[in-house]
């Protein structure tokens, strides 16, 4: 067997035994063929990384060959110019498409150019050589297959487009011709719809017109309605003024016409029902048969028939005949005063009476006024006495509680006085001078009188005057008592004032008649060092005794009471 049937025998096995690298590669290319405009699906800085992983890929596959299927390093150099040519070529053919290349195509499948070209080639190629032109000549013609497959899909895809280009350019004709009859049809509609608008404008425009002249009319007919409406109060006071002023009798007449109206008027519409009645012989049949007596039930007893037949035989209600021809005579106003004389005399005695009762109604209103206040002023008088009597019982409380302290105080000290502290040559003569002023404040307030009365006697005496006054005292309304003791401290104050003055006078003289004699006075000019005081002696607390206080505190209730 040749080297050239041995590389055609091998030619399938080569075939299947190709890396599935080399048929991702061709789809990859194909796919980039059919799209030019489609970019990569993998990134462009990774085709580095692809390259090299082909390189691995690469390597792996020769270590995995056969040693037959082995090839030199020139070999594979000479097997990738091999395939570079050979995507040359095909590039070249894709370019540039002519009847040439599909001739060569032609004649390329035609299995005796197929052996003189095997025939006419280099025996000397080795083994891998042919292998690998064999592969090259399969994936060539698988190549052209799939082209060719593509190239017959494509041109049904053409045809289907070519179609469905003709389909949609008839569908864009019958649109346009539709469009342009809607816009015809809707030109038509849009002038008739101004029409219509402006028609609808016109009456609107007159119905508003109309709308405001009616308005007008009702503002106007509604004026007038209220005016007459006034005008009408107002003679209805007036009417109903005079009815009020006109006798009682003439009153009483008035209402009797009034219902003379009022029954002729319900004996015309009375009579106006029986003929409305009467037109309708339906109706007439039924009041008919409404008014026959019930027929007697035989297993009712004869007396409730007996009765029965009484309450039927009742005489209806007798009616007096009205004369409806006097109804416009009855409906016709008619006013008691017939002279505007009459009007003004009654007038004049009513103003007359309203005057009398106006005063009248005055005069009670002032005697409620003045009672009123001379309740007021009850009531506050009393007020004031109950808050002054209140005031009086703690005023009393408080005085009798002072009195009782008085005499606790005053029996100390007269137990202290009759204990020996004073001679009695000494307590003789203060008792008689305490008598004889005791005396001389009886005198100034009783009088000369002839009876001898005692010391005692003449204090019990002054004591009962002293209550007497103290309680005409809390009787005296507060703002006497006030105004009373304003002016005993205005007094006592001008009294400190005029004394305050009589001091600083009496210093001041003093001071200008020391000044006086210190200018009269011989001057000394001093001789020698002027002598310098000595320091003084630390002052001593001295210790106040607290009977010396109360001694002070005796003098001054003495010179109090007994000067």
């Amino acid at each position: 067997m040749s080297v050239k049937d041995t590389a055609g025998a091998e030619s399938p096995d080569s075939i299947e035994d190709r890396p599935p690298a080399i048929y991702k590669r061709q789809r990859e290319v194909r796919t980039a063929r059919r799209n030019p405009f489609k970019l990569p699906a993998d990134n462009i800085f990774l085709l580095r990384n692809k390259e090299n992983e082909q390189r691995k890929l690469e390597r792996q596959r020769q270590q995995t060959l056969k040693v037959h299927e082995k090839s030199t390093y020139a070999g594979r150099i000479q097997a990738k110019q091999a395939n570079l040519r050979q995507e040359l070529r095909q590039g070249q053919n894709e370019v540039y498409p002519t009847s040439s290349s599909k001739a060569v195509s032609t004649l390329r499948d035609d299995p005796a150019w197929r052996k003189a070209a095997i025939q006419n080639s280099n025996d000397r190629e080795n083994i891998s050589e042919y292998i690998t032109k064999k592969r090259e000549m399969f994936l060539i013609e698988y190549s052209l297959a799939v082209k060719r497959e593509v190239i017959h899909k494509l041109a049904e895809v053409a045809t289907k487009e070519e179609n469905r280009l003709q389909q949609a350019e008839t569908f864009l004709d019958e649109d346009t011709a539709m469009f342009d009859e809607f816009l015809e049809e809707n030109d038509k509609n849009s002038v008739e719809a101004i029409k219509i608008a402006e028609y609808e404008t016109k009456a609107k425009l007159e119905k508003v017109a109309e709308i405001k002249r009616i308005s007008g009319k009702m503002v106007a007919v509604k004026s007038d309605i209220s005016k007459n409406e006034e005008i009408l109060k107002e003679y209805t006071l007036y009417n109903s003024f005079l009815l009020k002023l006109s006798p009682t009798e003439w009153q009483e007449r008035q209402q009797a016409r009034r219902a003379m109206v009022d029954k002729i008027k319900a004996a015309i519409k009375e009579r106006e029902a029986q003929l409305a009645e009467t037109a309708k012989p339906g109706r007439r049949r039924e009041s008919m048969a409404r008014d026959l007596p019930p027929v007697c039930d035989p297993r009712t007893p004869q007396r409730q028939s007996m009765m029965g037949t009484r309450e039927s035989i009742k005489p209806k209600e007798v009616r007096v005949p009205v004369d409806e021809s006097k109804l416009p005579e009855y409906e016709e106003p008619e006013l008691y005063f017939t002279d505007p004389q009459q009007l003004l005399d009654l007038l004049t005695d009513l103003e007359k009476q309203n005057l009398t009762l106006i005063q009248n109604s005055r005069e009670t209103e002032e005697t409620m006024e003045e009672f009123k206040h001379s309740m007021e002023n009850t009531r506050n008088k009393m007020d004031q006495e109950t808050e002054q009597l209140t005031q009086q019982i703690d005023i009393i409380a408080h005085a009798i509680q002072r009195e009782k302290d008085m005499a606790a105080e005053l029996e100390l000290k007269s137990r202290l006085f009759y204990f020996g502290k004073y001679k009695t040559e000494d307590q003789d003569v203060m008792l008689e001078a305490l008598g004889r002023k005791v005396a001389e404040v009886y005198r100034s307030y009783a009088g000369e009188s002839g009876a001898n009365l005692t010391t005692l006697q003449m204090l019990t005496n002054i004591e009962g005057l002293l209550g007497e006054l103290l309680e005409n005292v809390e009787l005296v309304p507060k703002d006497r008592v006030l105004m009373a003791k304003r002016a005993k401290e205005k007094a006592r104050r001008l009294r400190l004032r005029e004394e305050n003055v009589r001091v600083q006078k009496m210093q001041q003289e003093e001071r200008l008649r020391k000044a006086l004699e210190r200018a009269q006075a011989d001057t000394k000019r001093p001789t020698g060092k002027k002598l310098m005081p000595r320091s003084l002696p630390p002052v001593t607390e001295q210790l106040v005794n607290k009977d010396d206080g109360d001694t002070d505190m005796e003098k001054e209730k003495q010179l109090y009471f007994f000067t």
